[in-house]
């Protein structure tokens, strides 16, 4: 069955779209439109409701809310170009694009554009990005870095207290206060990479999106649970109690039709003006005017507009470096991903996990041994230890030494590897030591709303960018149509340590807070050592657990050579820098029933002294793999994310 591209904007279309089906290609009918066959990928598993009240601490450790795991998945494959997003719609717009001639660099732009209306929970042009890019004719890589800033005005304690005069704590939480709002930066980012990369108009790029927002689309299940979660908060902000709340206050529901004019408008002065129309002008005035918001009784941002009109993205030195036969390259600080991505990889490339390959890996990717888990969960914590402890923005807070020689050192990796019982899990990792460390570490915060896009174009370019409002639905205010973020609290909250010593991600003016976003790109090793071709892409959303998600897809892939459905379909496991292992209970590999007691993976993890939560995870991985016969990919079974290209 073959659907145009255009009906399928309709609200009914989109609502088939969403039941779990993914697109498996673009091609030419009679009448020259393009059109796209939607095929079922995947059986929908029952799907959990929203978590009761009181779950703080599920959300917290489990970015936004888990809904459901799409069985048997296949993946999809395509001749010349591919796109992965974690909308099918968003997939669609970009997958238009890369047909029509357009480069990795514009579909990103249609991409976000339409992520922002259809899972504002995740990203939009509210929130920040980090994106990797390759551009195959000079065979360069470079970063972009799209991360929020805070503002000028903002003092070490702006997350803590309303004032040095007013010790009590901002309302109605710093999270959902005016103070998490960072000065957002994707849209520069993207105007930055498109003005280096982009071939298709910027103008033409957003009209996917405005048609979109003027028309209407169906609220997906997951976007309806994600309502339904943070009504009472979403409430608190006008704008967006009209939008995302009935006239009664109560959830509008899945299948409802949403039209978002005010988005139209904002998105149409920015295709038509650039960025700068973002930020300065009136809608720079209406985003201030909104942090700035007192109602219901919330302390305000201090963000200007000077604020707003100062932001610049950066380019920033790719992070690339050996694993086994392949190069990887990742983002560098203030994303701690590519860095704790390279360390575990290191670590364990001194491990034979080749001889470790799930026995028995079906569609579903299998489940891995628990001898697989234990060494990759404990080279995590490895890694996390040092991420913790010296990744900062680099701008206000540089590493302990050029990476390639202190945390990344070839032969540091190797002592670290050094350190790993094999039969018994350490619990906790102590940090290498670079000497004395002039600021402390301060607790680890939270991320949570983030999405992911993966591109590979015509011409090979690629394209691995994660985007971000931090958590579901950002600050929660909505202003013209869209959500901004409070990536503010991805800083540690208290500017000292136990002794007093000054945090390093602690809040500056100006400064980006950590994150954990991992874009990577995988490229193969010629014979003398240097980058050959490109063979993957992969990311994935998940706050601080993004990294041990592509951490379980790379090895799946580059170890174990299972394809990329099944690399992310697989079993999501790993651990930050605490006793506790996850293995997600969602997937179809693990009996979660009785907290895992009676499945095999599970038993055998804890009597090797793992602390084991078998809670649903959310991970929203793509990962596109390149070979001599074109491009194969994967999209996540627990979101409703879809892979396309011209097949």
């Amino acid at each position: 069955m073959r659907h145009g591209l255009r009906a399928v904007r309709s609200g009914a279309a989109a609502a088939l779209l969403l039941a779990a089906s993914v697109v498996t290609g673009c091609s030419a009918e009679d009448s020259g439109a393009a059109a796209c066959a939607v095929t079922p990928n995947g059986t929908p598993v029952a799907a959990p409701g929203p978590p009761p009240s009181g779950t703080a601490q599920n959300l917290q450790l489990h970015p936004e809310i888990a809904t459901g795991y799409r069985t048997g998945m296949t993946p999809v494959r395509t001749k010349t170009f591919a796109v992965s997003t974690a909308n099918p719609l968003a997939t669609q717009a970009a997958c238009e694009v890369l047909r029509d001639g357009g480069g990795a660099a514009d579909a990103l732009v249609a991409a976000q554009t339409v992520l922002g209306l259809v899972e504002p929970q995740a990203s939009g042009i509210g929130g920040g990005a980090f994106l990797v890019y390759y551009d195959a004719a000079r065979r360069s890589v470079e970063a972009y870095d799209g991360r929020e800033t805070a503002p000028a005005a903002a003092g070490e304690n702006y997350l803590r207290w309303i004032s040095d005069g007013e010790r009590s704590a901002p309302v109605p939480s710093a999270r959902a206060s005016g103070r998490s709002i960072g000065v957002p930066g994707v849209l520069r980012m993207l105007e930055l990479a498109h003005s280096e990369h982009g071939r298709t108009p910027w103008r033409n790029l957003f009209d996917p999106a405005i048609r979109l927002a003027d028309n209407g689309f169906a609220i997906s299940h997951r976007l309806a649970a994600q309502i339904a979660v943070s009504a009472k908060d979403l409430a608190a902000d006008p704008e967006a109690r009209a939008y995302f709340l009935g006239a009664d206050a109560t959830p509008k529901r899945e299948g409802t039709t949403l039209t978002n004019p005010a988005m139209a408008k904002t998105l149409g002065a920015i295709a038509s003006d650039g960025a700068q129309a973002f930020y300065t002008g009136a809608i720079a005035r209406d985003i201030a005017e909104a942090a700035g918001s007192t109602a219901g009784g919330r302390t305000p941002s201090a963000m200007t507009l000077d604020d707003l009109a100062r932001y610049r993205a950066q380019k920033r030195t790719a992070l690339c470096g050996p694993y086994r036969r392949f190069e990887l390259c990742g983002m560098p600080p203030p994303s701690s991903g590519g860095t704790a991505v390279a360390a575990t990889l290191g670590i364990l490339s001194h491990v034979d996990l080749g001889a470790l390959r799930p026995p028995r890996p079906d569609r579903d990717g299998g489940a891995p041994t628990a001898h697989a888990v234990h060494l990759i969960s404990v080279a995590e914590r490895l890694a996390y230890a040092d991420r913790d402890k010296y990744v900062a923005d680099p701008d206000f807070v540089p590493p302990p030494g050029p990476l390639a020689e202190t945390l990344l050192n070839q032969n540091y990796l190797a002592e670290r590897a050094g350190l790993i019982n094999p039969e018994r899990s350490m619990g906790t990792a102590r940090a290498g030591d670079f000497g004395p460390v002039p600021l402390g570490v301060g607790p680890q915060q939270p991320e949570h709303g983030t999405s992911h896009i993966s591109v590979i174009d015509k011409d090979g370019n690629a394209a691995a960018m994660t985007t971000t409002v931090e958590s579901a639905f950002g600050s929660f205010h909505l202003v013209d149509g869209f959500v901004l973020n409070n990536q503010l609290t991805d800083f540690a909250a208290e500017p000292v340590d136990a002794q007093g010593v000054p945090v390093a991600n602690r809040v500056q003016p100006g400064k980006r807070p950590r994150s954990s976003m991992s874009p990577t790109l995988v490229f193969a090793r010629t014979a003398a050592g240097g980058r050959g071709d490109l063979t993957d892409v992969v990311g994935s959303p998940g706050g601080s657990v993004i990294i041990q998600f592509v951490v379980k897809t790379l090895v799946s892939m580059l170890d174990w050579g299972l394809d990329p459905q099944q690399s992310v379909s697989e079993v999501d496991f790993g651990a930050a820098n605490s006793p506790v292992t996850a293995v997600g209970g969602e997937a179809p590999a693990v009996d979660a029933t009785d907290n895992g007691s009676r499945d095999p993976l599970v038993t055998r993890l804890r009597a090797m002294g793992h602390t084991v939560s078998v809670a649903p995870q959310s991970s929203g991985l793509s990962a596109l793999h390149r070979d001599k016969d074109g491009i194969v990919g994967g999209a996540d079974p627990r979101r409703e994310g879809a892979v396309m290209g011209d097949t």
